[in-house]
C-alpha cells in the first residue's frame, strides 16, 4: 500500500501536533523548567520506509520490550517486521530488531481478532485467509512510547504502552461472543524458526509460557506472563503438549460488548516464567493505561532532553530528535529486575553486578554511537562494557554481534575492542581495566576468522579467505585501539606490537593504482582488478568496493597520506572519490547507498570519510560535504534514511554531526570539527556538567567554521578532546559562508 502526499501530510502533522501526555517530571501539566516537550519533535515513521529497517511501535528506553506491529511480508526491507509500503498486521510482537540487514525476534506476538480465525498466516491474496489483518495507515498514530491502528478486518482499535520489561496492549473490540487475542508462538521474523513453544492458563486472568527459537540468533529463549483484564471464557493452546513444537498458537477467548476494551499486560524474561511475574510486579503492577503513556512519554523525555538543540528550522528538529530517538532502543536490557540474566555459556546467572545488556551491532555502532553514549550516557557506561567484559568470559572473546546471549560472529573485525579501548581511554571507571586489556589483546590473538592468516601473513591474503580486505583493514583498526590503551597501561612492548599489526592496512596498497586492492598469499595484488565492481560476500571487501576502502584507515590517517606520497597525491585522488562514477555490478551489496560519486554514506565503513580533509588540513572541504550528506541524505518523511539504520549507527552520525563533531579515530575521544546546523546545542554530560555548543551566524549559506573559541578563548585545533566535553564548558563556532 502506498500513501498519497496528503495522507502522508496529514499522518505528518497528527505525530507533529499531539500534546504530550504530561511534560518531564511532576504531576501532569507541570513544567519543568531546564527540559522541553520533545517527544513532540520525534516521528517514528522517518526510517520505515526505503531502506532504513528501522522499528516502529512502543517501547521505553534501551527496553527489552520492543512492542510493534508485523507485516505479512517477509524479506529484507522487513528486517524490523515492518515498512511502510506494507498494508497487513499479523500481529504484535515483543520484541523487534531496529535498522538490522538481517532478520530475527518477533516473539511473543499477540493478535486481536473477532469471529472464526485459521491458526496460520495466511496469504497477501486472501484477506481472510489466516490471523492477519488489513489496516490504513490513516488510522496509525505513533511516537515515543506509544502506538495505534485500527485492525480493518476485526473492527478492532489497537493501542501499545510498554515499559522495559512489560508490554501494555488495549484493544477496543466490537459486539462480539468470539472475541478472542491469540497468542502466536510459532511465527517469527526473517530467519527466526521456533524450536519450542509453550502456553498454559494458570488462572482465568495469567497465561504464561516460553518460545525457544533458532535464527540469526541461534538458541534464543524468552519467557513470558500475559495477564488479562478480564476473566477468560476460554483458552486452548494448539501446540503438541508433548513436543511442544507443532503449530504452538494459544487462544483466550471472550465475550464483548461494542466498544469493550481488554487490556492485557505482557512481561517478559530471559530466564524464566516467575522472574517475568516479578518483572511485572516491578515495572507495571496496576491497570491504568494513559498513565503508562504518560511514563513512557516522561522516560524518553528524560534522555530525549540530554541535548536540547535549538534551530528555528522544525524540520531539522524532527529529523535530529528522531535521531536521537533512534539512538536509545539499543542497546537492550537483557536482564530481569532483579539483575538475573541469560548467558553466552547458557547458565542463569543470578543478580549480576551489573546491568547487562544485549543487540550490539558492533561493526556498525563503534564508529558512532558508542562515542555519543561516552557523552550522553556516561552512566551506562560501566554496564556497558561489565557486559561485553561477562560476554568476554562466557564465549572466550569479546562480542562481534551479540543478539540475545548468541554471538552471531556477523560482519567481520573485532569491532568490540574499540569499544572497551575508547572507555579505557576516556577514563570510565566501575569495571576491571586489567580484565578489560586481556580480553582486548586475547581476542586480537584468535586464530578464527581469518586471524591466522594475519600471524602468518601480516594480512590476509584473497587465495585463503573472502572478503580479505575488509576483514584486514577492520582487524587493523582495533589492533590500534589495542596498542593505545597498552601504552597508556605503560605496556611499551604490547604497545609497540599492535602499533605494528595496526599498519596491515599498508600490504594491499597499490601505489600503481592508488587503490586498498587484495593481495594474494604469493603477495601478488588481484588481476584483474575493477575498483568499481562489488560482489556481496565473495569478493576482497565486506560491502563496498576499492574506492570505499581505500580510506577505511581512521586510526591512521598520516599514514594513509605517506603511501600516497604527499597531501597533494592524497587529495587528488580522495577528491576523485565523490566526483567519479561506475558500475558496481550486478551482484553488489544493496548496503552500497547514499552515494554521492563513490562515496557510500549508507554503509558504515565511509561515515568518518567526509571528515579526512579537516584531518589533513582542510576543514572547509569537510564542511562542505557534512552540510551536503546532513541536508540532502536524512530527510523527514519514511524514506529519510538513505542506508540501514544499523541499531543507531546512522542516526548517530546525524546527532553527533548536526553539533558540528565526529568522533574519527575509534578510540581515544578526538571529536573532529565539520558543520554544525543548529543555533545552540546543549549537552548534558553528566555530574551536572552541561557542554555548550554555540554556532553564530549558522545558515544554510554560511557552512564553514571561521574561527573557534572554547571557554571564552581562542582554540587553534581542528578537534576537541572528549575530557573537554565531558567536563562542561561553552564551545563557540564563528560560522561564515566563504570557502576560503
Amino acid at each position: 500500500m502506498t500513501h498519497s502526499l496528503s495522507d502522508r501530510l496529514l499522518l505528518r502533522l497528527c505525530i507533529l501536533f499531539f500534546p504530550a501526555l504530561v511534560s518531564c517530571g511532576g504531576d501532569p501539566g507541570e513544567t519543568v523548567a531546564d527540559e522541553r516537550n520533545l517527544t513532540q519533535y520525534v516521528d517514528p515513521f522517518i526510517g520505515t520506509g526505503g531502506h532504513g529497517h528501522v522499528f516502529i511501535g512502543a517501547g521505553a528506553p534501551f527496553g527489552l520490550v520492543q512492542l510493534g506491529p508485523t507485516n505479512l511480508s517477509q524479506g529484507w526491507d522487513w528486517c524490523s517486521g515492518y515498512h511502510i509500503s506494507d498494508s497487513t498486521i499479523t500481529g504484535f510482537g515483543h520484541m523487534h530488531l531496529s535498522g538490522t540487514g538481517i532478520g530475527d525476534l518477533g516473539d511473543i506476538a499477540l493478535m486481536p481478532a473477532a469471529g472464526e480465525v485459521a491458526l496460520t498466516h495466511g496469504n497477501a491474496e486472501d484477506p481472510e485467509s489466516g490471523i492477519y489483518s488489513l489496516f490504513r495507515h490513516e488510522t496509525e498514530r505513533a511516537r515515543p512510547g506509544y502506538y495505534a491502528v485500527r485492525l480493518e478486518r476485526f473492527g478492532i482499535d489497537v493501542e501499545l504502552t510498554a515499559t522495559k520489561r512489560v508490554g501494555f496492549h488495549r484493544y477496543t473490540f466490537p459486539q462480539a461472543t468470539e472475541a478472542r487475542i491469540i497468542i502466536d508462538l510459532e511465527h517469527g521474523i526473517g530467519w527466526d524458526r521456533v524450536t519450542e513453544g509453550f502456553a498454559t492458563m494458570e488462572n482465568d486472568t495469567l497465561v504464561s509460557g516460553y518460545r525457544y527459537s533458532s535464527g540469526w540468533a541461534n538458541d534464543q529463549r524468552i519467557y513470558f506472563a500475559a495477564v488479562f483484564s478480564k476473566p477468560l471464557k476460554a483458552f486452548t493452546f494448539d501446540g503438541d503438549s508433548a513436543a511442544k513444537t507443532v503449530a504452538p498458537y494459544a487462544q483466550a477467548f471472550f465475550d464483548t460488548e461494542a466498544n469493550e476494551r481488554i487490556l492485557v499486560k505482557v512481561s517478559l524474561s530471559p530466564v524464566s516464567v516467575e522472574n517475568a511475574k516479578l518483572n511485572m510486579q516491578a515495572e507495571l503492577p496496576g491497570w491504568d493505561f494513559e498513565q503508562a503513556v504518560a511514563r513512557a512519554d516522561k522516560a524518553w523525555n528524560g534522555e530525549l532532553n540530554k541535548i536540547d538543540f535549538r534551530t528555528k528550522d522544525e524540520r531539522t528538529q524532527r529529523i535530529f530528535y528522531t535521531a536521537l530517538y533512534h539512538t536509545m532502543i539499543a542497546p537492550s536490557e537483557f536482564c530481569d529486575v532483579n539483575r538475573d540474566y541469560w548467558g553466552t555459556d547458557k547458565a542463569v546467572h543470578r543478580n549480576a553486578p551489573f546491568v547487562n545488556y544485549t543487540t550490539f551491532s558492533l561493526w556498525d555502532t563503534y564508529r558512532a554511537a558508542h562515542p555519543l553514549m561516552t557523552i550522553i550516557h556516561p552512566e551506562k557506561m560501566p554496564d556497558i562494557i561489565n557486559t561485553m567484559l561477562h560476554i568476554y568470559r562466557e564465549q572466550g572473546k569479546l562480542p562481534v554481534w551479540h543478539l540475545m546471549a548468541n554471538e552471531t560472529n556477523c560482519m567481520v573485525g573485532n569491532p568490540g575492542i574499540p569499544v572497551v579501548a575508547d572507555a579505557i581511554l576516556k577514563g570510565f571507571g566501575g569495571f576491571d581495566k586489567d580484565l578489560a586489556f586481556e580480553a582486548m589483546k586475547h581476542s586480537a590473538l584468535l586464530d578464527e576468522r581469518g586471524q591466522k592468516w594475519m600471524k602468518q601473513y601480516g594480512y590476509i591474503p584473497f587465495d585463503k579467505e573472502n572478503e580479505s580486505v575488509g576483514k584486514t583493514m577492520e582487524y587493523a583498526i582495533a589492533d590500534r585501539c589495542v596498542a593505545q590503551v597498552a601504552a597508556a597501561m605503560g605496556r611499551a612492548d604490547d604497545s609497540a606490537r599492535f602499533t605494528a599489526m595496526s599498519k596491515a592496512y599498508a600490504h594491499f596498497f597499490d601505489p600503481s593504482t592508488g587503490f586498498i586492492r587484495g593481495r594474494d598469499s604469493e603477495g601478488r595484488f588481484r588481476d584483474p582488478f575493477d575498483p568499481f565492481r562489488a560482489l556481496h560476500h565473495q569478493n576482497d571487501y565486506t560491502e563496498g568496493t576499492a574506492w570505499q576502502y581505500t580510506w577505511l584507515v581512521p586510526h591512521d590517517v598520516q599514514g594513509l597520506v605517506d603511501l600516497f606520497g604527499n597531501k597533494e597525491a592524497f587529495l587528488h585522488k580522495f577528491d576523485s572519490l565523490f566526483i567519479v562514477s561506475g558500475d558496481m555490478g550486478e551482484g553488489a551489496s544493496p548496503d552500497i547507498s547514499g552515494l554521492i560519486g563513490q562515496y557510500a554514506h549508507g554503509n558504515e565503513p565511509g561515515h568518518h570519510i567526509p571528515y579526512l580533509y579537516a584531518c589533513v588540513g582542510e576543514p572547509r572541504r569537510t564542511a562542505e560535504k557534512v552540510r551536503y550528506i546532513l541536508e540532502n541524505l536524512y530527510t523527514d518523511q519514511p524514506d529519510g534514511l538513505c542506508g540501514n539504520e544499523d541499531v543507531g549507527q546512522m542516526s548517530a552520525w546525524y546527532v553527533l554531526s548536526a553539533m558540528g563533531l565526529y568522533q574519527v579515530e575509534p578510540a581515544g575521544g578526538r571529536y573532529t570539527f565539520g558543520s554544525p546546523l543548529m543555533d545552540e546545542a546543549r549537552i548534558r554530560t553528566g555530574n551536572g556538567n552541561v557542554f555548550t555548543i554555540i554556532a553564530k551566524n549558522n545558515s544554510p549559506a554560511n557552512k564553514y567554521i571561521r574561527s573557534v573559541r572554547l571557554n571564552g578563548k581562542p582554540y587553534p585545533f581542528h578537534y576537541i578532546d572528549f575530557r573537554d566535553i565531558a567536563a562542561g564548558g561553552v564551545l563557540e563556532f564563528e560560522m561564515d559562508g566563504s570557502p576560503e
